[in-house]
């Protein structure tokens, strides 16, 4: 076997799962050097037995490539989970001082960095993909109030039922949304407009009704391949309740497509991608968008796909779904990346659903909790030898301390079965998480075919 050394710059589950893809290579001897958020056990394991390294560094650039710089000559290449340290332009300044190969794209090429951006090459590009849409800057009035006004004749002439969104990322903070975050034009107004703009540019869009999913392109610069297409279930609790998380479950079908999709969904959500990244590549020099340079969250509407958000890196949860699926070795696909020979990834043709298992105060469950943090996965992990390689538990947001494993404050551990239906592959992931020990909670309709069918409904309808 080949030797190689991987820099991860990780942050949860999304990273944990690069890390086990990469060890499962047969073709290559990996030796990990993870820089992390925490003190994930998971990684702290398979950087120690591989020889390597692992230190917190949090996201900060500095601290990761200074870590990275300890090891330059052990690292072949690294990878970015998190998309801070991409917008933060980590891959600009390792591959500057350090020549060693970073997969992900450079800050400039960065679309998460500005929703703006994003919504002006889709105008250029592909424009029936926009929401209809105005941008806010306090740049243009002289007063808040001249800005209200605008905004309020815009609104009656477009309705009320608008998302409003900061320019840039704000972690899912800074947006509210018609009904989900206000139900009146003084809440729109006070709690997210005024705070936004007073903070920089802001967007207002019209509210989109249909099925949201998402679709990830991993590319080397030159090629844009798609992945099987991602339904990712983002409030807390069952039924569609409580507030917007970071993704509570995910789940894939088979033949690249989710059970509520069109044919021309699929040909259409790779056909945006692809005039995207075109207009990208008339400026991008031939690296520049080597990663993930698009992952492009979409809805299903009357009016066609429409685009209502951009990503520069794999999600979370959706990259585990992706890593669970590839048939290929992960470490050759990063090296064919690097080399700009990266035109075609094989997926099992499996469905897949992911749970995730989270603190008791996570999705504003509680208020508070003072009990023990203590997690144990010795009884989901023996899972495994019922079900094999159909099942993969990825660690989070955990630490260890003292040599006891305690759960973060952010999601701490996800389950993946994977199976030919999603019944069977549903059935997996909530085993494993019935085996958890440790005080966490979690959705239990995670690809339940009641919310299955809701979908396809909705679908149904909508088209009429």
């Amino acid at each position: 076997m080949k030797e190689v050394g991987i820099l991860v710059v990780s942050y949860g589950s999304r990273a944990a799962s690069m890390v086990e893809a990469f060890s499962s290579s047969d073709k290559y001897d990996v030796t990990f050097y993870i820089a992390d958020k925490q003190r994930n056990p998971y990684n702290m394991k398979m950087a120690r037995i591989s020889d390597g390294d692992h230190k917190v560094t949090g996201l900060n650039v500095d601290m990761i490539t200074e870590f990275a710089r300890n090891y330059r000559d052990e690292i072949d290449f690294g990878i970015v989970g998190p998309e801070g340290p991409i917008i933060d332009g980590v891959r600009d300044r390792i591959e500057k001082e350090l020549c060693i190969p970073i997969i992900c794209p450079t800050s400039k090429y960065a679309l998460e960095g500005s929703k703006l951006r994003q919504r002006e090459i889709i105008d250029k590009v592909y424009p029936s993909a926009n929401p209809n849409y105005k941008v806010f800057s306090m740049d243009d009035y002289e007063t808040e109030e001249m800005a209200v006004k605008d905004l309020e004749r815009w609104i009656d002439r477009n309705g009320i039922e608008v998302a409003v969104k900061p320019d840039t990322p704000a972690a899912g903070k800074g947006v509210g949304v018609w009904g989900d975050h206000f139900t009146t034009k003084k809440e729109l107004i006070e709690d997210w407009f005024l705070p936004n703009i007073r903070g920089g540019t802001v967007l207002i869009e019209e509210k989109v009704l249909g099925e949201e999913w998402s679709l990830q392109f991993i590319s080397d610069g030159k090629h844009l391949i798609p992945t099987p297409p991602v339904r990712d279930y983002k409030r807390a609790y069952d039924r569609d309740l409580g507030p917007n998380t970071g993704g509570m479950g995910t789940y894939t079908y088979r033949k690249n497509r989710l059970p509520f999709m069109t044919e021309q969904d699929w040909q259409d959500g790779i056909e945006i991608a692809k005039n995207i990244f075109m207009e990208l590549k008339k400026e991008a020099g031939p690296e520049d968008l080597r990663g993930v340079p698009l992952y492009m969250g979409y809805a299903s509407t009357e009016d066609g796909l429409k685009v209502f958000e951009i990503n520069s890196r794999f999600g979370d949860p959706e990259c585990q779904n992706t890593m669970a699926l590839m048939k290929d070795d992960f470490v050759e696909v990063c090296l064919k990346m690097i080399e700009g020979e990266l035109d075609e990834i094989r997926f099992h043709d499996k469905c897949t659903v992911l749970t995730y298992a989270v603190p008791m105060t996570y999705g504003d469950a509680r208020e508070q909790y003072t009990g023990s943090r203590k997690i144990d996965l010795k009884k989901a992990q023996r899972l495994r030898q019922k079900y094999g390689d159909n099942l993969k538990i990825h660690q989070g947001s955990m630490i260890e301390e003292d040599g006891v494993i305690k759960t973060g404050t952010s999601r701490t551990v996800c389950t993946v079965g994977i199976a030919d239906t999603i019944k069977q592959a549903r059935n997996i992931s909530l085993n494993a998480v019935r085996k958890i020990d440790g005080p966490l909670w979690n959705r239990w309709d995670i690809a339940s075919e009641e919310h299955i069918n809701e979908s396809k409904q909705n679908m149904k309808e909508v088209r009429q």
